[in-house]
């Protein structure tokens, strides 16, 4: 049994230590957020936080997070009150959503490291999350308006 935190809760899972931490967030913990999409970390719709890291899940063995916090974007807020999430609607960037869990992680991990990015910095650290949609300009639109929201107080 292998002893996982994720969203804050302790889970005992079974499942062999090389299981990538996608399959067991989706399959044995049942949050089916984070999204496959590529299998080769190319894409970003499995993008997880790891004790604050944006982390690739399809290509993260479970091994190598024991002992970590693991977030997901069923865990960044219980109301979809974060920032981002209030951003995301408020700019309307999904337009079919299934890379929207990943980009919002990923923007989440850079407005903890960078709270006021330009968008040189938001072109780079999201450069790996695809959108088939191409709604880039509304994610960096997306992210300008929760990094305001932040630096005055909007954040949860």
């Amino acid at each position: 049994m292998l002893s996982l935190t994720v969203n804050g809760k302790n889970y005992q899972i079974d499942a062999p230590v090389d299981a990538p931490l996608l399959w067991v967030i989706r399959e044995k913990i049942g949050l089916t957020g984070t999204k496959y999409g590529c299998g080769k970390a190319l894409c970003g719709a499995c993008t997880v936080h790891v004790d604050g890291k944006a982390v690739r899940s399809c290509v993260t063995p479970v091994s190598t997070v024991l002992g970590k916090e693991i977030v997901t974007i069923e865990g960044l807020s219980p109301d979809r009150r974060h920032p981002v999430q209030q951003a995301w609607i408020a700019e309307d960037v999904p337009q079919c959503g299934y890379c929207q869990s990943g980009q919002i992680m990923s923007a989440t991990a850079l407005l903890a490291a960078n709270p006021m990015p330009t968008d040189e910095d938001i072109d780079e650290a999201m450069s790996a999350n695809i959108c088939r949609c191409g709604t880039y300009q509304r994610i960096r639109k997306g992210i300008h308006r929760a990094a305001a929201a932040m630096a005055t107080g909007g954040e949860k």
